[in-house]
């Protein structure tokens, strides 16, 4: 039996404000490909099918073409939640669908019960929210090793009668992953949801001793935790910290020949666009031939120039136009001894406080002369606009001095 392991769709996730859905098509499109040539008889994605849980139309129709499309070219399709879907919503007619190829496993109750592909029983365990699922499924504590374990009990019992060989799709934080010879990958990384609880959200990978393989999601990086126990990672990056991620899914064969044995290989998935992390001071970022080939990434820049540059996005977009992300970390610059009042608290001209202020926040740059005039015009229009709130506290308290309506607006 031959399957590919993928997870962490997130259909309709963002990138820094730009959406991904065009980029998780094309690896729709590989997909399905992929599983017309290599003869997959079934796909896994396991969990964090949808990035909301109430995800646009745009996003359902997506997946409704995309499970179409994989079981009109052979394959059956075996979709589990995670922390990221709506299990009511995702598993919306799973058991009619069922009879299609599209297998949901959304609900506790359907723990134990596998999808059977050619001889081979898939278990497609749900996210396990150990608040909620561990009462129903009688764990031993409300951690998510303990809802796993009781999960994996029930496994175990039906493959206790059946005698087949075994996959297990689970979407949790498993301990002990390294990356392979195949795949450059890292434990963690910005875009993936915090699932622990108390401060406590691994489980060690003995929890699934039973399965022949296991298809985990939940990580973005792939990465193997064994060789029977897997991370596909994401097939789309959604975090700069996710740039050096090659992106792809596990191609894996299930044989049966007295002594089940498993093999996989990792299937890079195509990149939509590149993602480069750049540091440096602008005007050698800008100069560096080293640099051209990103110009069609997005980048991530960081600027190390002591004097933050003005205009510093709008240049470097002209060189790297899918700029993304700018921070500043100015090196060598000289820290000034006294705070700001002490420097400049003695200044008496409102212009002058306004264009010290503004050079002392963005670290010595000096206000420009289109600046200064923007300033002057709008302490006049606040000086008007005072003047005129006074003029109608006189009309309405005439009584009073002007001494005292200027004290009182102040």
């Amino acid at each position: 039996m031959r399957l590919i392991h993928t997870s962490d769709w997130h259909l309709g996730r963002s990138f820094h404000q730009v959406g991904l859905l065009d980029a998780q098509a094309r690896f729709v499109d590989h997909l399905v490909e992929t599983v017309r040539s290599e003869r997959v008889d079934a796909v896994l994605v396991s969990g964090d099918v949808y990035d909301r849980a109430l995800p646009s139309p745009p996003t359902v129709s997506l997946l409704s073409e995309a499970v179409t499309r994989i079981i009109d070219v052979g394959a059956q399709v075996v979709l589990s939640s995670g922390n990221h879907d709506s299990a009511i919503r995702l598993g919306f007619a799973s058991q009619l669908l069922s009879r299609t190829g599209l297998h949901i496993r959304t609900a506790v109750a359907e723990i134990g019960a596998p999808v059977v592909v050619e001889g081979v029983a898939v278990y497609g365990l749900p996210y396990l929210e150990p608040s909620t699922c561990a009462e129903p499924l009688g764990a031993s504590e409300r951690t998510h090793a303990a809802v796993l374990r009781a999960a994996m009990d029930r496994v175990e019992a039906d493959l206790a009668h059946r005698g087949a060989p075994s996959v297990v799709m689970a979407h949790a934080f498993v301990t002990g992953g390294a990356s392979s010879a195949t795949v450059d990958a890292s434990a963690t990384s910005d875009s993936e949801r915090d699932i622990s609880v108390g401060g406590v959200s691994a489980v060690h990978p003995d929890v699934f001793a039973a399965a022949d393989y296991v298809a985990l999601g939940h990580l973005h990086g792939a990465q193997r935790v064994s060789d029977r126990v897997r991370y596909s990672g994401s097939p789309v990056a959604m975090s700069f910290s996710e740039h050096r991620h090659t992106k792809g899914s596990w191609l894996v064969e299930v044989e049966d020949d007295g002594a089940v044995g498993v093999r996989a290989e990792f299937v890079e998935a195509p990149v939509e666009r590149p993602l480069r992390v750049l540091r440096g001071d602008l005007e050698d970022l800008l100069a560096d031939p080293e640099l051209t080939s990103a110009s069609a990434a997005y980048c991530q820049v960081t600027l190390t120039d002591a004097l933050r540059p003005l205009g510093a996005m709008d240049r470097l977009r002209q060189r790297f136009p899918h700029t993304l992300v700018l921070a500043f970390d100015p090196q060598g610059a000289v820290t000034p001894i006294s705070s700001y009042a002490a420097a400049f608290g003695r200044r008496t001209d409102d212009l002058d406080v306004c264009c010290d202020f503004l050079a002392h926040v963005r670290g010595g740059s000096p206000a420009a002369t289109a600046e200064r005039g923007l300033f002057a015009r709008a302490i006049e229009a606040s000086r008007t606009e005072r003047a005129q709130r006074l003029d109608e506290l006189g009309a309405v308290l005439p009584g009073l001095g002007d001494d005292v309506f200027r004290v009182g607006v102040a």
